[in-house]
């Protein structure tokens, strides 16, 4: 669950479908990622969207932390 104290600490927050439920605080980065509801679904169906959040993740990272040569 997204508590306000997370939201607090966080520069960047990533909500799958939350909605209007989320605590929003100004200065903050919000991002709603659309994806598959994962409950309930079978493994060979559960497999892509951890790999798009995967995929996701790591864009998000090498965005916010650059390499450095």
């Amino acid at each position: 669950r997204l508590t306000t104290d997370a939201v607090e600490a966080a520069d960047v927050v990533i909500t799958m479908g939350c909605g209007d439920a989320c605590p929003v605080f100004p200065g903050k980065r919000y991002l709603d990622w659309q994806l598959d509801d994962p409950a309930g679904q079978p493994a060979d169906r559960v497999r892509p969207i951890r790999d798009e959040i995967d995929r996701r993740v790591r864009a998000l990272l090498a965005e916010l932390v650059p390499a450095t040569a």
